[in-house]
């Protein structure tokens, strides 16, 4: 084997190495249930009466809606101000705004 060989098959191997640390550590990132945040029909599941699973929220930001996020990011998500001008804000509980009518 030829060091240009050998170096190629060491240089091969450390990127497989690193590309599987770098998967194993994504997979493994915490995520946490965070409600408030989903457009209509983009929630992770379940959105409380009226909805059944993933994708059957209604309404954009509805509160009893939920999406799954990295943990520590939830209470940090800025939304933009409801129509009457009251600010918005994520919450990890389910909220009483922004619901079906």
């Amino acid at each position: 084997m030829t060091a240009f060989t050998s170096r190629l098959a060491f240089g091969a191997s450390l990127a497989c190495a690193l590309g599987a640390m770098a998967a194993t550590s994504a997979q493994a990132q915490e995520m946490e249930k965070c409600y408030g945040v989903a457009m209509a029909g983009q929630n992770d599941c379940a959105a409380g009466p009226g909805t059944t699973c993933a994708g059957t929220s209604t309404v954009d930001y509805q509160g009893n809606a939920w999406t799954l996020v990295p943990t520590g990011t939830c209470l940090s998500t800025e939304l933009p101000a409801a129509a009457d001008g009251t600010a918005r804000a994520a919450s990890l509980e389910p909220l009483s705004r922004d619901l079906p009518a």
